[in-house]
């Protein structure tokens, strides 16, 4: 009570800057606590990410006993070998076919089961999920004793039909369409689920407007539906090709960078380089080389996610 007669004393301009110090002292401790809250996990991504990163920047400018400053001379060196030329391409040829392929699928299947009854839906769901639950490793050597030269499933067929056998993992453009095959089978599922959750939150009063002006099933999908997912299509995107830039167990177990080295990508290649012949830093010369190429990816999608949020605004 003599509180509240104080403040009835007061001038309305002392009582606002009063209440304004008061918020500014409850946001203070609030962001204070959300710091100390939080600080674990930044101290998790500093040792795992951070710290691991900023060490592989400092050995690729290493000679390979690490015992001498080189620069850039690691860099150069890959730039001149035409293994790694070769290793750039297959890993940009990769990354970019195997998103392309999985948008399609995941969206053209997304879009299927939206239209599903609820109980068929979940069923499918279930089952659609499969490949992506699966450990990779797992699934990639399965799909290893399909393409098996010698007992390989898919040349029984072959044969069975009257057609010649394909040599799967032995010739170089056919061991990049089976690495391209598993990955889009594996990652998928991962688009259908991100789809399908972004399709569910789209107002069906849209599409029953354009339904009441006449719009078709491509009209609806071209003009409702892909302009209310772009950005989490775009999200969707760029964390898979973070995701398949790094694919290490995919190309590790079909075929080991082989034919001839032909199918390697940074991460069997850094691998090989840096582990299984004992050049650390122009393992980790290769491996930085991914940098470069995602970070202009992410500037240009994030860029365009930033634009269109604020022109919904």
């Amino acid at each position: 009570m003599a509180n509240r007669r104080i403040l009835a004393t007061l001038p309305r301009e002392e009582i606002a800057r009063m209440q304004t110090g008061s918020i500014r002292r409850l946001a203070r401790r609030r962001s204070t606590i959300a710091f100390l809250m939080c600080l674990p996990l930044i101290l998790l991504i500093f040792g795992l990410v951070l710290y691991p990163g900023l060490y592989a920047i400092f050995l690729s400018l290493l000679n390979k006993r690490m015992t001498q400053f080189v620069g850039l001379g690691n860099f150069t060196f890959l730039f001149q070998r035409s293994t790694f030329r070769l290793v750039v391409f297959q890993s940009c040829l990769f990354a970019i076919t195997a998103v392309f392929a999985k948008a399609v699928i995941g969206f053209t299947l997304a879009h299927l089961m939206h239209n599903l009854p609820s109980k068929n839906q979940r069923v499918w769901r279930g089952l659609l999920l499969v490949p992506w639950v699966i450990p990779l490793a797992i699934s990639t050597l399965g799909w290893w004793w399909l393409f098996d030269p010698s007992y390989s499933a898919f040349n029984w067929v072959l044969n069975g039909v009257g057609l010649p056998e394909v040599a799967w993992l032995g010739e170089a453009n056919w061991a990049r369409f089976c690495m391209i095959l598993v990955n889009t089978w594996w990652g998928t599922p991962f688009f259908m689920i991100m789809y399908l959750a972004a399709l569910k939150s789209v107002p069906e009063h849209l599409y029953e407007s354009a339904a009441i002006d006449g719009a078709n099933a491509w009209q609806k999908m071209r003009y409702i539906t892909l302009p209310m997912l772009r950005n989490i299509i775009s999200i969707t995107v760029l964390f898979s090709l973070i995701v398949t830039f790094a694919n290490f167990d995919i190309v590790r177990i079909l075929t080991n960078g082989g034919p001839q080295d032909q199918t390697h990508i940074f991460a069997t290649y850094a691998f090989q380089t840096g582990i299984q012949s004992g050049d650390i830093p122009l393992g980790a010369a290769v491996s930085l080389f991914m940098l470069p190429l995602l970070a202009v990816a992410s500037f240009f999608i994030l860029r365009g996610v930033t634009r269109r949020s604020k022109e919904a605004l």
